[in-house]
């Protein structure tokens, strides 16, 4: 990527924060910052030995790690303070990207998995949110510039049936961000918002088991790529396409929910009987995306 393609928050020198950062998507963006484009990064994370498991590759030896539960607000606190100490309380780039996909159903009578997922996925990115945007906008004071990132999902627009309370919690994400950059846009226009959501992406949470990658999905550096081609064309929402899912098609599966809701149609009917799923496919093919 050259020079003149760089979102301007990525410039050599500046830091990031990422958290979920030491695999994944997280790591590939922690990475990529690090070695490209010369910022100082610290990743955040819950597991341990992952983050003892970066300061002795040589590819991420470089990076800051920090131990922390994102839905943990007194843990966020200990970052920023420690943010203060290594960062002077810099903070040009913010990738809220920690996540988890715990098992729901109706049918289970203990709430802990939804509680959980909610505590992870939703208030991560709440408390991230008010415990670190005052240390970005002391960034940009000066004429700097800055970027929150906020990993959404696909899950929480197209709303398809099997995890209720993941769904529920990028639904959550995802409208949380949508009013972070309305507000920032007129009060700090000089912190740039985007909701990442990524489309299928091989990573330790969706390889279930598996050692190689299956042929439709992406490698997370795949998806830091697009991020990066949308940012610096100042697009607040990066829905990553995959090896099996256009970005056509994707337009095409979101105006079909959004158009049960318009026509008061009944909820899912992509996935639906009694002739609904053959309606959806049919409409899908006919929309003017």
């Amino acid at each position: 990527m050259s020079t003149s393609q760089i979102p301007p928050a990525f410039a050599k020198g500046n830091t990031a924060v990422i958290t979920g950062g030491a695999s994944g998507i997280g790591l590939a963006l922690a990475t990529r910052l690090l070695s490209h484009h010369g910022l100082r990064v610290l990743v955040a994370d819950k597991d341990a030995s992952a983050l003892y498991r970066l300061s002795l590759s040589p590819e991420t030896a470089g990076l800051l790690t920090f131990e922390m539960d994102v839905g943990n607000l007194s843990d966020w606190r200990r970052l920023k303070a420690h943010i203060e100490e290594v960062f002077d309380g810099q903070v040009n780039v913010l990738a809220l990207n920690a996540g988890r996909g715990l098992p729901t159903s109706f049918n289970n009578e203990d709430p802990t998995n939804f509680v959980e997922t909610m505590q992870t996925n939703f208030l991560g990115v709440v408390n991230g949110v008010a415990t670190m945007l005052p240390l970005v906008k002391e960034t940009v004071k000066d004429g700097a510039k800055a970027a929150i990132i906020i990993t959404g999902s696909k899950q929480g627009i197209t709303n398809p049936p099997g995890n209720p309370a993941y769904n529920a919690s990028k639904a959550a994400v995802k409208t949380l961000a949508e009013h972070l950059s309305f507000d920032l846009s007129a009060s700090h226009p000089d912190i740039a918002v985007h909701l990442l959501v990524p489309g299928w992406t091989f990573t330790g949470m969706t390889a279930r088991g598996k050692k190689e990658k299956p042929a439709g999905a992406w490698w997370p550096e795949q998806v830091v790529d697009f991020l990066e081609k949308k940012m610096e064309e100042g697009k607040f929402y990066v829905i990553c396409p995959d090896n099996d899912v256009s970005e056509e098609m994707d337009r095409r599966r979101m105006v079909w929910a959004m158009g049960d809701v318009v026509e008061n149609r009944p909820p899912l009917t992509r996935w639906r009987g009694d002739g609904w799923k053959e309606k959806a496919e049919e409409g899908m093919k006919k929309l003017d995306v």
